[in-house]
């Protein structure tokens, strides 16, 4: 079992199937037991599906937990309020410990050949608000919503869409959707279990008030105008953001359910009645009654945390942070624990092959040059000086917990090796230096290089330090100029950038059924070829073609992966991929793994005393599922 597998199991849960309706006797938070009295809610047995999705408990040493508390959470912006769907978790199908995909408010899902998808709902499942959730809310997305022009003018989600085909929906039943592609989608499950989801369903019997299919359209855009809006679109789509959680009127099947209305700095989460999941006692989920986000500074989130403010907190911490935490443990009674990151590199240096300058662009394309880059940097000392040895230290690649890794994909060309770094530099015809012992660029500059940031912490700019002695052994003058992050991405864009500064790849824990654009070019967010990546984003429209055969070698693998009809076939062109990756150092990775601070109170049980901080898969605490998380003592 690989570490990360076991890390995952460490913690407590699986979701594992349904309990038998008779089998168990259902119980619920005593936070609802007045409203059930009062007839303002149903009974517990009446508000959960006919066969709940069930966690149990792998530990022998824990068990179920306890009902009650208020968990206190700090984020920096308003907008941050999103982050209660990702912790949340809840997810039409979701990764369990092991990186499968398993059904979650969905109660199974039937895959034909990769193309046909059969999901079916769990009978008796409810909204927050105890409206029934059916095929009619998928129909209501998939007619009302995804196939409206005025409400989605550039057409289908792309998750949705195969080589520009659209898939057929059809509702079998009250419970019961199909989406058929006639190619492969490879793309559609995991979208719709990522920590930021593709939505598929929707509230109908909320939204249709606000659809003039179902509702008048000049009352609703008369009703738009009094509040300066357009029209209904703005009225339709203000209210349906189930990501931005920003509606507390729009109906949920998170297990907690906003109740504060933006603009606020303190947001309040309440129990959803009606959610779907219990443990294997029969006990209704969420144990913790209810969440509180405050808003603050980010810059004082440390501090605040560090003064017993927030009951768990990895948002906004780094791991420069560490010491002053542990060291206010005793006083706040916290826990602070190190959990794993996966990233494909923590902080990693971008070459820009696009670079607009012509003779720095060609410098960049050769690959002899990237690799001297890369050769001349002292990882060990980085990881000693800055991370006190705890980092991994190689290439941006995959994490070492994943299927898909292999030591020489973190090692090559990763060492320190001045002489060779200098023997490559010589023979690109860099061998000139001017009295201060500057390589000197084929046109007589030296050889200067301005590394970019975004300005947001002063790590990077502490590892660039680093960087900067050694390259200067190997003739190159580094300096590092931080930017106003809006500014560092447009530059690059532009190609007015040279190498700049960020984190390697985001999916750090790939399968081999996981997609691997991210080693292709696809994007103009991809800093080492954004031009590159806009051509092929655009279909041609903007941007420059691909003109460096390994690169369009990558693109050629990644379709390859799409057309692949088997696991075997496409962990072959993973590997492929990886290797090109690695051996033409298109990114410079520098360490990986920085262990990442989650700051625990002592009474909260069930987070994993180790763990992976990762956004997705993962969802950071999502994956944990947080409504397991329960208070020994208040």
């Amino acid at each position: 079992m690989s570490r990360f597998i076991a890390v995952f199991c460490c913690c407590a849960v699986l979701m594992t199937a349904a309990l038998p309706v008779r089998s168990v006797t259902w119980s619920e938070s005593p936070q609802l037991a007045p409203k059930v009295n009062r007839g303002e809610l149903p009974p517990v047995e009446r508000r959960l599906p006919e066969s709940p999705s069930v966690v149990r408990f792998q530990d022998d040493d824990k068990s179920p937990g306890r009902y009650g508390g208020e968990l206190r959470l700090l984020m920096g912006r308003s907008k941050d309020v999103r982050l209660m769907v990702v912790y949340g978790y809840a997810r039409l199908v979701a990764y369990d410990r092991s990186l499968e995909i398993v059904p979650d408010i969905l109660e199974s899902v039937d895959e034909e050949d990769g193309r046909i998808f059969t999901l079916r709902l769990r009978k008796g499942h409810h909204w927050s608000d105890g409206h029934p959730f059916t095929a009619e809310d998928f129909r209501y997305y998939w007619e009302d919503i995804a196939n409206n022009t005025e409400l989605s003018p550039f057409g289908l989600p792309s998750v949705l869409m195969v080589r520009g085909e659209t898939p057929l929906f059809e509702v079998i039943d009250s419970h019961t959707v199909r989406y058929t592609w006639t190619s492969p989608n490879p793309f559609f499950l995991p979208a719709l279990a990522g920590s930021r989801p593709e939505y598929i369903y929707a509230p109908s019997h909320y939204l249709r008030q606000y659809h003039p299919r179902y509702s008048d359209r000049a009352k609703l855009n008369q009703e738009a105008k009094s509040k300066g809006q357009r029209n209904w679109v703005s009225i339709h789509t203000k209210r349906y953001h189930p990501y931005k959680n920003q509606n507390p009127d729009l109906p949920t099947l998170q297990p907690w359910m906003l109740t504060t209305s933006p603009p606020s700095t303190r947001f309040v989460f309440e129990r959803n009645p009606f959610f779907h999941r219990v443990d294997s006692q029969g006990r209704q989920l969420p144990y913790i009654d209810r969440v509180v986000m405050n808003i603050v500074d980010g810059k004082l989130i440390a501090a605040k945390t560090g003064a017993g403010e927030s009951d768990l907190q990895a948002r906004n911490l780094s791991f420069s942070d560490y010491t002053f935490l542990k060291e206010s443990e005793k006083r706040n009674n916290n826990q602070v624990r190190l959990w794993q990151t996966t990233k494909g590199a923590h902080i990693a240096l971008f070459p820009n092959i696009n670079a607009e300058d012509p003779v720095w662009r060609a410098l960049m394309r050769d690959v002899r040059f990237r690799r001297a880059l890369s050769l001349a940097i002292d990882r060990r000392e980085i990881n000693r000086v800055i991370y006190y040895g705890l980092a991994t230290e190689g290439n941006n690649t995959v994490h070492e917990d994943s299927p898909l890794f292999r030591s020489r994909y973190r090692t090559l060309w990763s060492q320190f090796d001045l002489k060779t770094a200098n023997a490559l530099l010589d023979e690109l015809g860099l061998e000139a230096r001017n009295k201060e012992g500057i390589r000197l660029l084929p046109d007589g500059r030296p050889m200067v290089i301005i590394v970019e940031t975004a300005g947001e912490d002063t790590e990077q700019t502490d590892v660039l330090e680093l960087v900067h002695d050694t390259w200067l052994k190997a003739g190159i003058k580094l300096y590092s100029k931080p930017l106003q992050r809006e500014v560092f991405r447009n530059r690059i864009y532009a190609g007015s950038t040279l190498v700049s500064v960020w984190g390697g790849l985001e999916n750090g824990l790939p399968i081999a059924n996981m997609s691997p654009e991210e080693l292709a070019p696809r994007s103009q967010d991809q800093l080492q070829w954004p031009k590159w990546g806009q051509y092929v984003a655009s279909h041609g429209k903007v941007g420059e073609p691909v003109d460096l055969p390994e690169v369009n070698q990558l693109a050629a693998l990644n379709e390859r992966w799409l057309r692949a009809t088997s696991k075997m076939e496409r962990e072959a062109v993973w590997h492929s991929m990886l290797e090109i990756f690695a051996d033409q150092v298109f990114t410079i990775g520098l360490v990986a793994s920085v262990p990442q601070p989650v700051v625990v109170k002592e009474s909260l049980r069930n987070v994993p005393q180790k763990g992976v901080y990762n956004w997705d898969p993962g969802a950071h605490f999502g994956i944990y599922r947080p409504d397991t998380f329960w208070f020994e003592t208040q």
